[in-house]
């Protein structure tokens, strides 16, 4: 059978381009849900530090908080373990939702703790920090995609690190812990943003699992956030 070269060639090029094009609709998708996640995180935020009689409520009601806290756990398991749910629409938008509205009444609940001026310090700095490190893990040719494990160990360094700073109150303690919770979920956001991108790096997501990558990206931020109002606080205190 004769194979034209050119003809193969062609169609190298063709699965190359529609590759490339789902790739690019995926990350349009995965933001286009990031942004939403942001905005309902943000409006939730704002009642909380605007409106006094929310804060209020919410204080005078704490089975709220733990009602917001298990459902937020839930829904992470369920999208986390059971891809059948993850990836099914609308069953997969409508428990990332839920699980965005509980998480800002939690974030909501945090920042009622702290001045208006500190939130949106934490906030400003969160979005530019995020931003630079979106643009650094677009640009840089360093393969972060393969630090998964390292930054696991991380993770469990700080959660014991932060589960002695319970028992040791201590301001420098306080600051030292929120840095470094900082410095890790940095690394994580430029990982997760490598794993989205796919192409040149050595693992990547399924343009199946926006709804994970969108999680992703949004608990990189969220966490980055607290972490510098954490910072932010301890300095002025």
């Amino acid at each position: 059978m004769y194979n034209d070269p050119e003809a193969g060639d062609h169609y190298f090029q063709e699965d190359s381009f529609s590759e490339k094009s789902i790739r690019l609709g995926f990350i349009r998708k995965v933001y286009a849900i990031l942004f939403l996640q942001i905005g309902i995180t943000a409006a939730m935020i704002a009642l909380f530090i605007y409106v006094d009689q929310i804060k209020e409520y919410s204080r005078d009601n704490p089975w709220m908080w733990i009602l917001a806290f298990v459902m937020t756990f839930v829904i992470i398991i369920v999208l986390a373990c059971c891809p059948d749910f993850r990836r099914k629409t609308p069953i997969n938008m409508i428990l990332l939702i839920a699980f965005t509205v509980c998480e800002g009444f939690l974030l909501g609940t945090v920042s009622s703790h702290y001045g208006r001026d500190e939130v949106l310090m934490a906030i400003g700095i969160t979005a530019v920090v995020s931003l630079a490190l979106t643009i650094f893990a677009f640009q840089t040719k360093w393969d972060f995609t393969m630090m998964g494990g390292l930054l696991f160990v991380l993770v469990i360094v700080l959660f014991c690190f932060g589960f002695l700073a319970i028992f040791i109150h201590n301001r420098i303690l306080s600051l030292v812990y929120a840095s470094l919770g900082a410095l890790i979920f940095s690394a994580y956001l430029v990982f997760d943003t490598q794993l989205m991108l796919g192409g040149k790096h050595k693992y990547s997501l399924s343009p199946e699992e926006y709804i994970f990558a969108a999680l992703n990206l949004y608990l990189d931020i969220v966490n980055l956030f607290l972490f510098i109002l954490s910072i932010i606080g301890s300095a002025k205190d």
